[in-house]
């Protein structure tokens, strides 16, 4: 297992639609491994494969206790309405409100490739909805007015500016979860 580099905001695989996993094997488990590595590296409760620059439906959450594998996922039903502020991993420091359902029932294959169906509320339904944007190639800005979008993308852009497109996480992050 490692901690693997996270692209952010400018890196073009985080645009890109991923591609669907037609089978689970050894490479995909240590991939799904590292995420999980990398998620807790950055103090992060999603990450989706794009993310770490592999273009494949492939994403993990950890919040509220649960702990969940999400390979080629699909939200089947969606009800409620939720406002809450949202980071990313991918655009450290910048945060904004976005609407989403509050509670989703997803279907998605485990590590193991079996199926299931998860009915999810609170904190892990957003990072579930969160996680599948990216697979879709949107980030959570996205979701945002244009305008709040443009200057918080802008404000980001002008901080970052010659930056690499991926982050490692410094020794202060990865001090915070040992």
């Amino acid at each position: 297992m490692a901690v693997r580099d996270v692209h952010v905001l400018g890196s073009p695989v985080l645009r890109q639609r991923a591609e669907e996993v037609s089978g689970v094997d050894d490479a995909l488990r240590t991939l799904i491994d590292d995420m999980f590595d990398t998620m807790a590296a950055f103090s992060g409760v999603g990450l989706a494969a794009n993310q770490v620059g592999i273009a494949r439906r492939v994403a993990v959450v950890n919040a509220e206790g649960q702990t969940i594998t999400m390979i080629n996922p699909r939200i089947v039903e969606a009800d409620g309405r939720d406002v809450k502020e949202e980071g990313c991993l991918s655009i450290p420091e910048v945060y904004g409100e976005v609407t989403r359902p509050e509670r989703v029932v997803l279907e998605a294959l485990d590590e193991d490739g079996a199926p299931y169906r998860l009915d999810a509320g609170g904190l892990v339904a957003r990072a579930i909805q969160h996680e599948i944007d990216h697979l879709d190639g949107i980030l959570f800005i996205d979701h945002l007015s244009p305008m709040k979008r443009q200057l918080l993308v802008s404000r980001w852009k002008k901080e970052h500016k010659g930056e690499a497109l991926t982050r490692t996480p410094t020794p202060e992050e990865t001090e915070e979860d040992e």
